[in-house]
């Protein structure tokens, strides 16, 4: 592959994932919870389904403690999650998904299953799962991180 044509495939990759990020992020707002922002999502998947300490979610989204400190106070003020005791040690909070925390990301999945459905319609099913399937092979393991 020509680098052209490598640079145009990247190309393509991104703007279908910030293109995907964005829908899920607006169907979310759509079906009522406001006040949210992709960077949400990403410690949504970290602190579902059992929670993280804040030093957790700081190393899931690649940012320092003093950022996801600051994510935490800004979705607790919201009310997506809570600070709990953590189970295992007493000097740790645990973060957790509120009721409207577990709603928010239900929305989200609703909201990514629309997108790829419409992917279903311009390349038809078949495509999409082959399309999966090629993707998930060449995904790197571990954490999805927002680009900030």
């Amino acid at each position: 592959m020509q680098n052209s044509e490598a640079m145009a495939l990247s190309a393509a990759l991104l703007a279908v994932a910030g293109e995907l990020t964005q829908r899920i992020n607006d169907g979310v707002v759509a079906r009522g919870f406001e006040g949210v922002r992709p960077a949400h999502g990403f410690a949504f998947a970290r602190l579902a389904p059992d929670g993280a300490t804040v030093t957790d979610l700081a190393a899931h989204l690649g940012v320092t403690k003093q950022a996801a400190s600051q994510l935490v106070e800004e979705m607790v003020r919201k009310g997506y999650v809570e600070r709990r005791p953590h189970p295992d040690d007493a000097r740790a909070r645990l973060v957790v998904l509120t009721g409207r925390g577990w709603g928010c990301t239900r929305a989200a999945e609703e909201a990514a299953a629309e997108a790829v459905r419409e992917w279903g319609d311009a390349l038809g099913e078949r495509e999409v799962r082959a399309l999966g399937e090629q993707l998930l092979r060449i995904a790197p393991r571990g954490p999805i991180r927002p680009a900030w």
